[in-house]
């Protein structure tokens, strides 16, 4: 009976390893990438492609009911919002477009969630799996905004004032635990917020060096924070673009609705345009 719950316990760690090793080969070839507008219309980004305003607006996403929800939550932070806006050197207005997308996003794709947390407790969703926080960013992105910071050479590089933003205590043994911890800290979203913002401000110095800036332009800003460092190719006339998300069986591009935001009255007394 021993050497068969033996057996019963190896079986059961042996099928958890398999889904974990799984999970990691899926993010890191990036099959657990979602398709949509950005896969189909990335080339239409880089180039002058098809505007956002080709995709459904007809709804106004504003008089959900997870909108009320989700802006309650977002008054909650505005001190945590200002503050890592003002240490990025981006406007926080610009940090909260891409903060209501992704929140949004998941309030619609993550609906039990959403029914038995988000709406009677009111708070932001904090990720913890594929993409972290409550900015939904994946570490593959984190690392990269660590190192833009001290890399003078890159087109990336925003400057020598920001160069200790994101250092880790001297202390710390375990880099990728750390990074993990003051991501997802569902207490205090600073860190998430501070890493938004300075991915937008090396985004923002890239586009700026390469002689095409993106200033008042909210709807690129928020299209390179969905598709990434490695699709950010500064261009003229860059179109609107992004993820597609879903609500109430209408559909907008990531950029669109960040875009859509930045640009309405909704949080104007927080966080002016």
């Amino acid at each position: 009976m021993l050497k068969k719950l033996l057996m019963v316990v190896i079986y059961i760690f042996a099928a958890i390893g398999f889904v974990l090793v799984g999970g990691y080969l899926l993010v890191r070839f990036g099959l657990t990438n979602e398709s949509g507008i950005i896969d189909t219309q990335r080339e239409n980004f880089l180039g002058a492609g098809l505007p956002w305003a080709t995709f459904d607006r007809s709804v106004d996403w504003s008089d959900t009911e997870e909108w009320s929800v989700l802006e309650a939550a977002i008054r909650r932070d505005e001190v945590a919002i200002t503050r890592a806006a003002n240490d990025a050197g981006v406007p926080a207005r610009l940090i909260v477009a891409n903060l209501i997308t992704e929140q949004l996003r998941l309030f619609f794709t993550e609906r039990e969630s959403y029914k038995q947390f988000f709406y009677p407790l009111k708070i932001l969703g904090a990720q913890t799996q594929f993409s972290w926080g409550v900015m939904g960013m994946k570490e593959e992105t984190a690392i990269p905004v660590e190192q833009y910071l001290t890399d003078a050479s890159s087109p990336f590089y925003p400057g020598k004032e920001y160069e200790h933003l994101l250092d880790f205590p001297k202390d710390t043994t375990d880099v990728k635990s750390a990074r993990f911890t003051r991501m997802t800290d569902q207490r205090d979203h600073y860190w998430s917020y501070l890493y938004a913002g300075l991915f937008l401000k090396e985004i923002e110095t890239q586009w700026k060096n390469a002689g095409f800036p993106i200033d008042g332009q909210p709807g690129i800003f928020s299209t390179l924070y969905n598709i990434g460092f490695a699709h950010s190719e500064p261009k003229a006339n860059p179109a609107i673009g992004g993820a597609a998300i879903t609500m109430r069986g209408h559909t907008y591009s990531f950029g669109g609705l960040a875009d859509d935001f930045y640009r309405s009255d909704l949080l104007t007394d927080l966080f002016p345009r």
